[in-house]
């Protein structure tokens, strides 16, 4: 399908309420890898390349966080769904705030994986974190994939279930043009002064070793998003989903499964 002139790659598998994933910064949707067999049992599950990566056009002209947004609007409406649950994960928990406060009418159950609000509000990573996720658009991708692995993974993750997220993301591997339209996306992009509007039941779930976006900021999620939940995993980082894949997902269906 497409949003204006962009064209958006999407998927559907599973029966149910709907449940749309939204993925982080230059991955494409083989990286729910977990996930998506988990809630599909359970949920008609939508997942969808962002713009800039995947089988996802990659613009010529730069966007924004609410263009990516409207994507996701653009994708429940090519699949006849009126209203779903959204989970988004780092830049995808970005969107998804984006995509609760611009559609509050078309989200049921919001869960905020591993993100952050953005801009003067949020806590960075530390430079040596961020230098590398810069320099990542020229790597390789051998380079590329293996660069934030320390950065990203708890130190107590068997190192071959991330070889498995690694061979995926070796085959996936973004583009540099499109890796650097998220970044810019990001960097432009704060829902701080917004929170207040999210008014879908939310919950926010973030790993307490997370370098890449500091656990403190699922902290000022939870408070400043009215009702939020908050659940911190301890031995996960910001891939919780494979630091600690059974007790994020009970977290995250529980959720979803409530009435």
């Amino acid at each position: 399908m497409t949003n204006g002139s962009t064209r958006i790659y999407w998927e559907e598998s599973g029966a149910g309420d709907p449940l749309l994933l939204i993925m982080g910064l230059g991955y494409s949707l083989e990286m729910w890898h977990r996930t998506r067999p988990l809630v599909a049992a359970r949920f008609r599950t939508i997942v969808f390349d962002n713009r800039g990566v995947g089988r996802s056009d990659v613009p010529a002209e730069a966007w924004t966080i609410a263009d990516m947004a409207a994507d996701a609007a653009a994708v429940l409406d090519a699949a006849g769904i009126r209203r779903a649950h959204v989970f988004g994960i780092s830049m995808g928990g970005m969107i998804a705030q984006e995509f609760a406060i611009a559609y509050p009418d078309r989200v049921n159950r919001l869960v905020l994986g591993c993100t952050a609000c953005g801009g003067p509000n949020s806590i960075p990573a530390a430079p040596p974190v961020l230098q590398t996720l810069m320099a990542r658009a020229n790597m390789t991708p051998e380079e590329g994939v293996r660069a934030m692995v320390p950065y990203i993974y708890d130190s107590s993750t068997p190192r071959d279930r991330i070889e498995e997220d690694l061979a995926i993301r070796l085959r996936t591997f973004s583009r540099a043009a499109g890796y650097l339209g998220q970044i810019g996306a990001i960097t432009k992009w704060s829902s701080y002064e917004r929170l207040g509007k999210v008014a879908a039941p939310t919950l926010v779930i973030h790993g307490e070793t997370d370098e890449l976006v500091p656990a403190e900021n699922g902290r000022i999620l939870a408070k400043e998003i009215p009702g939020a939940k908050l659940v911190m995993l301890a031995n996960a980082s910001h891939l919780f989903t494979t630091d600690q894949p059974e007790e994020s997902h009970a977290a995250i269906l529980g959720w979803l499964s409530e009435s």
